[in-house]
């Protein structure tokens, strides 16, 4: 098998059985299990042609692999698992935003940001936007929370470019599509004309088939199409769509878009129970709505337990109530304040526990759907030890929603499923509800199956779908016949013949006669590894935002990987625990940027950087610990040494340097010797500035990394720009431009936020300087009274957590930090005079800007410098990371790459970050000097008068 996969790829090294990246891999977000005999990464569509020959030769089955958020285990394969993700990103606008192309690699968040700028959006919104990819948005026939069945995949899609089993690509876009359909695969031509035929001379099928489909509906395929579309290239474009990767491979979509509303009112509607709450759905519909969400009594009870609930539902003591969240969107404030005085109207007669109303407010609406979208993070990750989360989704028509919903509750009681919460969009009679359990033993696994009969008896016997928008996947494939009828089924099966006659496309999922099979590959084993990770569902919103997701292991693939390793010994399997650990040193630790993104995205707020820190730190042995808390002591004469070694290097010819210092990585390891790169700058100055003229409104913090770092352009007098001021000197004078004075702390030299000591897990060294930086800082602010400015933006955030154990002593004030760009945004700016300003800019805003939330900020400088601000669309953590990006370049080679070319593309006049390392980092991905946006917004304000 090995062999004909590598024969199948041009770089045979994309094939690989390597324990550790099966195991990191076999997780989707469901709570399936399956571990691939390998994994290949697909360079392009004609590969993955390839590979379906090769496995179908072999008779191995082949899944493939985008996004990886699917929850009902459609992603997961016991045989090859093809990524589609990582070479399959590309994105292109077509129409003025009217249409989009998009590869299957793409995520539904990026898509909409390139549309944006155009007024525009995808029809499909699923709330895994951040993480859920085009691919998956297909194979599943993804929808949303306000789309409905009229802007769903399957009625924006307007053609595919689709790769059969067989190797033949078909454009069904193309103006000969049918014929050459009908040419290259005239079996399936032929097969599905007469399907078509078949249904629509049965008029029960007829029946079956519009009634289903009248719902949201993700059950089974989507036999809709044969009743549809007149040609068989079309009846096949359209069952592709929500098959789940089991009739072929989507190798590119285009989508007709939808107008992006840029007016919002959103309110939240408490009723005393489900039924008040249903009674009102048909009203509220009837007003225009987009949105409208169910929240029953258990939701609002958890919901009560997050920061930040609205006062609606944290004072409300709950008993049956039942919550509608109404949203209200527009493409103008004349048309949203219509829809906001039809809502109103539509409430009045109805009884409400407490009082509503509609608001365009953006923290307060940002509040209601942190309640909503909260309830899945709170539930999952507060789940008992061991145990696995089972999201699942059903559909029924509008008016039986509340029967449903209480009869839901109803079983969840029966059965002893404790805090199920019931949510969803209750516009389309659609709900999501969750179960906890181990799912392990023999009465877990029965009560399981009896559940989910009793839950099947009840949504089929109100006329509903097992599935509306999650997929059937192996969850529900054994409940299509009974759902759709031997008739309907037998057409489902003639479908996959003739698509995948040799069946190896995803077996299992959509279709399986056993009618246990979704009792069969749960995950029932899930050791707690670590407090910092423990609470992860596997869900994979951590990984498009990961700089290392396209070298080695995303943040939910660190965490698996351990949990597989804690499972292979528990089991007794010590060769796979050896072998998976000899691997996981480097692709997790070693190759982790510890920027803190993946929190960013994480929905049970988990920094899988805190575990690889700890990691770290468990590893250093005493030398290093010792070494590096005796750096902390002298971290003036260490930075100092840094920088006089850059001096020396930028003297010498890089043929010099290169030979020692790689020997000096083999030696000490890669892990510990920086690697030299001739667009390294000269090392910095000194920090220590003389005291100020009068009373300082801040204390300023220079950052370490300007005394080893010198400014962009420095050490390069044969090319390049020019070597600035430096942000330390260029903050400076604009502060005296501004008439801020500005106190630099005594002893500033030798002191540091903390973070090299924090990303390398030297817990000593770290306190030792936390400890040192505190007492500087509290002595220069006067207790506290004074704001503490720092120049980079990770620095700045470094010292927030230095100062967090901080006691203030009696009298005096908590230490206040803050960036200087956003000091400069507040302060400076207003009192500065206008300079000329660049044509253009290229901003790379950091991973500390935005987990700060301080982007806005920076834009707003780089916008008092620049006519133009572009910020790459694939714009993410470059991974330098310290010293990360020395220690391992191609860490920060692979995160840049496509940032980088982008860059190039835009040809901006200059380029800027607000921190040095990160721009060392774009320095040198780009070939571009980055520079510290308050150099450029010094240059461009003038001299001092």
């Amino acid at each position: 098998m090995l062999q004909s996969l590598q024969e199948a790829v041009a770089d045979p090294t994309q094939v690989s059985t390597r324990a550790l990246d099966r195991h990191a891999t076999a997780h989707d977000a469901s709570h399936f299990l399956l571990i691939p005999q390998a994994v290949v990464t697909a360079g392009n569509a004609g590969e993955v042609g390839a590979l379906m020959r090769a496995s179908a030769a072999q008779g191995v089955p082949l899944t493939l692999r985008s996004g990886g958020t699917s929850l009902s285990g459609q992603a997961v394969s016991d045989g090859v698992l093809v990524d589609v993700r990582k070479n399959f990103r590309d994105i292109e606008v077509l129409d003025d935003g009217s249409r989009v192309r998009v590869r299957p690699g793409a995520t539904v968040r990026a898509v909409n940001a390139r549309l944006a700028r155009h007024g525009r959006r995808l029809g499909p919104d699923p709330a895994s936007e951040v993480a859920c990819t085009i691919g998956g948005v297909v194979a599943n026939n993804s929808s949303g929370m306000n789309c409905g069945t009229t802007e769903n995949t399957y009625q924006t899609l307007e053609s595919m470019t689709l790769v059969l089993p067989s190797g033949t690509v078909i454009d069904t876009g193309a103006p000969e599509a049918d014929a050459t359909l009908r040419r290259l695969e005239p079996d399936l031509h032929e097969g599905l004309a007469q399907l078509a035929t078949r249904v629509r001379s049965h008029p029960a099928s007829v029946a079956t088939v519009r009634h289903q489909f009248s719902m949201k509906n993700t059950m089974g395929y989507g036999l809709n199409s044969l009743l549809d579309f007149d040609t068989p290239v079309e009846m096949l474009a359209h069952l592709a769509i929500g098959s789940e990767g089991t009739l072929g491979f989507v190798a590119e979509a285009v989508f007709r878009t939808v107008p992006r509303p840029t007016h919002t009112a959103t309110g939240l509607l408490v009723f005393p129970d489900l039924h008040a709450a249903n009674d009102a759905l048909p009203g509220l519909v009837e007003t225009g709505a987009a949105t409208v969400e169910l929240l029953d009594a258990t939701s609002l009870r958890v919901g009560q337990r997050l920061k930040g609930t609205p006062d609606a539902v944290a004072g409300l003591d709950v008993h049956e109530h039942a919550a509608l969240l109404v949203e209200y969107s527009a493409t103008a404030a004349a048309e949203l304040e219509e829809l906001r005085r039809r809502g109103d109207a539509a409430l009045k007669g109805n009884e409400l526990a407490a009082p509503a109303s509609f608001t365009t407010d953006s923290t307060t609406r940002a509040g209601l759907w942190h309640l909503r979208k909260g309830l899945y993070a709170s539930i999952a990750g507060a789940r008992p030890q061991g145990t696995t989360a089972l999201l699942e989704d059903i559909v029924v028509p509008v008016p039986v929603l509340g029967r449903t919903c209480a009869q839901l509750v109803g079983l969840f009681d029966r059965y002893d499923y404790r805090d199920s919460v019931i949510f969803g969009h209750a516009k389309d009679g659609n709900v999501h509800f969750m179960l906890t359990d181990g799912f392990a033993s023999g009465a877990e696994l029965e009560r399981y199956s009896a559940f989910t009969e009793d839950m099947v008896s009840l949504v089929l016997g109100e006329g509903g779908s097992l599935k509306a928008e999650h997929g059937t996947g192996r969850v529900m494939a054994p409940y299509v016949r009974r759902q759709y009828g031997d008739e309907l089924y037998a057409v489902m099966r003639r479908i996959k013949d003739l698509c995948d006659p040799t069946g190896v496309l995803n077996p299992g999922v959509v279709l399986d006669d056993d009618p246990q099979a979704h009792l069969r590959h749960l995950k029932t084993i899930i050791p707690p590894v670590a407090e910092e990770v423990d609470r992860c569902v596997s869900c994979g919103y951590c990984e498009p935002v990961c700089p290392s997701k396209d070298i080695t292991l995303t943040p939910r693939q660190r965490i698996v990987t351990l949990r597989a390793i804690e499972t292979a010994r528990q089991s007794g399997d010590e060769a796979l625990a050896r072998e998976l650990e000899r691997d996981y040193d480097y692709a997790s630790v070693q190759t982790c940027a510890v920027d803190g993104m993946c929190q960013t995205a994480c929905p049970v707020d988990i920094n899988t950087g805190d575990l690889v820190k700890r990691l770290r730190r468990d590893d250093a042995g005493a030398t290093a610990e010792a070494g590096w808390n005796l750096a902390a002591r002298h971290w003036d004469a260490v930075t100092r040494v840094a920088g006089l070694g850059l001096d020396a290097a930028a003297k010498l010819p890089a043929g010099a340097i290169r030979p020692p210092n790689q020997a000096a990585r083999a030696v000490l390891g890669a892990d510990t010797v920086p690697l030299y790169s001739p667009e390294l700058p000269t090392g910095g100055v000194q920090r220590s500035r003389p005291a100020p003229d009068g009373d300082p409104a801040a204390v300023y913090f220079p950052a370490c990394v300007s005394a080893m770092f010198g400014p962009a352009g420095s050490g390069r007098p044969d090319g390049g720009t020019p070597a600035g001021a430096g942000v330390q000197d260029s903050f400076l004078q604009l502060a005296r431009k501004a008439g801020v004075q500005l106190l630099v702390p005594t002893g500033i030299d030798g002191l540091c936020c903390g973070t090299p000591w924090s990303s390398k897990g030297m817990a000593a060294g770290q306190d030792t300087m936390r400890s040192r930086t505190a007492a500087a800082l509290r002595a220069a602010t006067k207790g506290g009274e004074l704001p503490i400015v720092c120049d980079a933006s990770s620095c700045t955030e470094g010292l927030r957590h230095a100062v967090e154990t901080d006691v203030p002593p009696a009298g005096e004030q908590p230490l206040h930090i803050v960036d200087a760009v956003e000091f400069a945004a507040e302060h400076l700016l207003p009192r500065l005079p206008e300079g000329a300003r660049l044509p253009s800019l290229a901003l790379h805003p950091t991973c500390s800007s935005t987990r700060m939330g301080m982007n806005a900020a920076l834009t707003a400088v780089a916008e008092a410098v620049a006519e133009r601000v572009e910020v790459p669309e694939d714009w993410g953590c470059c991974a330098f990371a310290g010293d990360r990006g020395m220690l391992h370049p191609e860490l920060t080679a692979s995160a840049t790459e496509r940032q980088a070319r982008q860059v190039k593309d835009l040809g901006a006049a200059t380029h800027a970050s607000c921190n040095r390392t990160c721009e060392l980092g774009m320095t040198r991905a780009t070939g571009r000097d980055y520079h510290h946006v308050l150099e450029l917004l010094n240059e461009i304000t003038g001299d001092l008068a």
